[in-house]
């Protein structure tokens, strides 16, 4: 802002208006990138890692639970190399889809990269809510997806792992999660299974 000034007297002021809509857009396409995943959107490993952190933070104060669900699509390789890449990131654009349905409000779906989600699920109030959590996740991806007119099935196979029974910090429960997530993957598939102690 600029004063205009007649004879050591103020008579007016200049001001300069931009509109830097432009410049807000940009600053939110930046933090968008730095937190999503380009491809579904949804929240990526940064991202994920502080909702759990808070999560984790919060579970231990109000001595709740929290489950940590590590999932991948059975087969999904296949669908890569018989129908291509484009039918492949539509079906991880569906998947998200499927499992928001399943989820409560507060829970966050996350992509790790490739076919492979993590979920935080909020509030447990015992192991049995996780379990019907997962069979829900199990039960409804084994309905077709309808992706650029053809009909595939893909399941899923979850690997599970509870706040505090099964770690207590980040790296701990998405290294049982993961275990979990093989042991499934190597005994048939489409199914789940909870973090077993060693």
């Amino acid at each position: 802002m600029q004063l205009i000034m007649e004879e050591d007297r103020v008579t007016g002021f200049q001001a300069v208006a931009r509109d830097i809509t432009e410049m807000k857009q940009a600053e939110e396409k930046i933090r968008q990138m730095a937190h999503n995943d380009s491809l579904t959107g949804l929240p990526n490993r940064k991202l994920f890692s502080d909702r759990l952190g808070i999560a984790l933070t919060q579970a231990q104060r109000h001595q709740k639970e929290v489950g940590i669900a590590m999932l991948d699509l059975d087969n999904f390789k296949v669908v890569n190399d018989t129908l291509g890449h484009d039918v492949g990131d539509l079906l991880l654009k569906a998947a998200p889809e499927r499992l928001s349905a399943v989820l409560r409000k507060g829970d966050t779906i996350a992509r790790f990269g490739g076919d492979e989600f993590v979920l935080i699920l909020l509030d447990l109030k015992g192991i049995e809510d996780v379990i019907q959590v997962a069979q829900k996740i199990v039960d409804s991806f084994r309905k077709p997806f309808l992706i650029d007119t053809r009909q595939l099935i893909v399941t899923t196979s979850i690997g599970i792992a509870v706040y505090p029974h099964d770690g207590t910090d980040e790296a701990i429960l998405l290294k049982n999660a993961d275990i979990a997530m093989y042991q499934v993957k190597q005994t048939g598939r489409d199914r789940y299974q909870l973090c077993k102690k060693a």
